[in-house]
């Protein structure tokens, strides 16, 4: 039996909003202007096709808890501007299309939030505007051929 295991590239990924690992600023979360933050990235393979974006908060109490998803982008662009979108937008947790700020619940402490850019090899992942997360990360799967992240924090006192 012969497996193949396929390499996925590391994609550089930045923000201009935050740096990585460092605090959200109140401005981009439920507690200031809610507007998306700045994403830039580079160094991704020659051969994509589409990106899609997905920012989450993995330690959100009831699990993983998806802020804004982004797809079917195309392979053109490499950068998304404070309080702009591109491609098609997902339904993120909160229940609407579009961007969601950081919003951990008061005195939970510290949450991170990750900003995932995925390269694909498919143009669009076939999927309607308003997927959730979860339909956006089934439909990629096996379409993957780099990804990158960063992360940001914020908490609620």
């Amino acid at each position: 039996m012969i497996f193949l295991v396929m390499q996925i590239q590391n994609i550089k990924v930045y923000s201009s909003s935050f740096k990585n690992s460092e605090p959200i600023p109140s401005k981009y979360t439920c507690e200031g202007e809610n507007v998306s933050v700045h994403v830039k990235w580079e160094e991704f393979p020659k051969e994509t096709k589409s990106f899609v974006l997905i920012m989450s908060d993995p330690d959100a109490p009831i699990g993983t808890f998806y802020h804004w998803i982004l797809y079917d982008i195309p392979a053109s662009i490499n950068e998304i501007k404070e309080g702009e979108s591109v491609g098609l937008k997902g339904k993120n947790d909160f229940g609407r299309l579009g961007y969601g700020g950081p919003c951990p619940p008061r005195g939970h402490g510290k949450h991170r939030y990750y900003v995932t850019i995925y390269a694909l090899n498919v143009d669009k992942i076939g999927l309607k505007e308003g997927a959730s997360a979860k339909e956006v990360l089934k439909a990629i799967e096996g379409k993957i051929i780099a990804k990158g992240e960063i992360f940001g924090t914020y908490e609620r006192k």
